[in-house]
């Protein structure tokens, strides 16, 4: 498969740029925050993306789908990106719909997926315990009980998880904290008694929550995937999310790039634009090249994800990709926000938000650190 959009993802693009554009602008991620919304984002926003069909764009049409790969749900990320839109669409598709999509029975996915892919059911991940990324530091007990299991543990930076209809909580049937071995994933309903979800309000008005389980019961078949091996599914989930979230902050970054160069253009000093001044032409050309490699590792992985190469290869492209990015669009919002000068840093001004929503995204599923570190392991290093 080549390394390049096709026509009909090409199309999608530019449909996703006008529907983002106008029904989901920063304006609208200003407005929720500073009404101080209860979801975090807009239900009928939601279900005009659902009925466009972008949520089921990467699952077979047998579930509801479109089977339009993980390319085309990732152009769709990218333009959404770019107007920072506040939706679901990132928690329960790349991240809920896909741990259900590979480690879900037939019997789970021909209930899920169907919901998901309509925009029905929301989904969230709960595997987070501390402040950093550490996938495989699960301490949260699940303990065999009659005709299935009880859950005690607490989860931190559930992304949607306030609003999640189901969340899908890593908690550990064996061995201890750190192992890889010892993790089962299960599907625990939001309104589960002994299950206290709280809300936490992130810098970049991105939703998340806490999570808390005392004593939280689930049936046998809540399993996804197989007991003591839930790395095996969740290991390939994450991979599959870090390239998605890393397409939406590549999105992020251009639309952040874009209004800087503009500004440059518009802005004035000694009688011309600030943008004729060589020192800011090197560092706008700096910031281009940088845009143009993210756009590249970004099309490699989504490219390799739709040809479904090996899962070593889909790993380091993934933490080749979310370093990258995330590198990125570290130096392209600070850039932004030191071309713009002191109104950069005044609220009535977007371009804070981009700034905001690098150091969230930078961390989600792992940071640069992370991420370098891990693709130097899997090269063997």
């Amino acid at each position: 498969m080549p390394m390049m959009l096709t026509e009909e993802q090409n199309m999608l693009q530019e449909t996703a740029k006008e529907f983002c554009s106008n029904n989901a602008p920063i304006s609208q991620l200003r407005k929720l925050r500073d009404d101080d919304h209860p979801d975090g984002f807009d239900r009928d926003t939601w279900a005009a993306i659902a009925k466009l069909g972008w949520a089921g764009i990467p699952f077979p049409e047998e579930h509801g789908g479109l089977a339009f790969g993980y390319k085309g749900l990732g152009v769709v990320t990218e333009e959404t990106g770019r107007t920072l839109a506040a939706s679901p669409l990132f928690a329960s598709v790349w991240v809920g719909g896909t741990a259900i999509a590979i480690g879900g029975s037939v019997a789970q996915k021909a209930a899920l997926l169907p919901k998901v892919a309509s925009g029905e059911l929301l989904l969230a991940l709960a595997v987070e315990e501390s402040h950093r990324h550490n996938p495989y530091g699960v301490a949260t007990q699940a303990v065999a009980s009659a005709g299935g299991y009880t859950l005690t543990g607490a989860k931190t930076f559930v992304l949607d998880g306030h609003v999640a209809d189901r969340l899908i909580v890593a908690a550990r049937t064996a061995g201890t904290s750190g192992d890889r071995h010892g993790i089962t994933l299960f599907l625990v309903a939001a309104g589960a008694p002994g299950l206290t979800i709280t809300r936490t309000r992130m810098a970049d008005s991105r939703n998340a929550a806490n999570v808390e389980l005392e004593g939280v019961t689930v049936a046998a078949d809540a399993v996804l995937g197989t007991v003591d091996n839930g790395a095996d599914v969740l290991d390939p989930t994450l991979d599959i999310a870090r390239i998605g979230i890393s397409a939406e902050m590549l999105g992020a970054a251009q639309e952040c790039f874009d209004r800087t160069v503009q500004y440059l253009k518009e802005r004035e000093q000694f009688g011309v634009p600030i943008g004729s001044f060589q020192a800011l032409k090197h560092r706008a050309a700096n910031m281009f090249c940088e845009l143009e490699l993210s756009k590249s590792v970004v099309l490699e992985a989504l490219t390799a994800l739709d040809e479904e190469r090996d899962a070593k290869e889909i790993a380091k492209l993934a933490s080749l990709a979310k370093a990258k990015v995330g590198e990125t669009f570290h130096t392209v919002s600070r850039e932004g926000i030191q071309m713009h000068g002191g109104i950069g840093m005044t609220d009535e001004f977007d371009i804070g938000f981009f700034i905001k929503r690098a150091a969230v995204t930078e961390q989600t599923f792992g940071d640069v650190s992370f991420h370098r570190n891990r693709y130097g392991e899997l090269e063997g290093y």
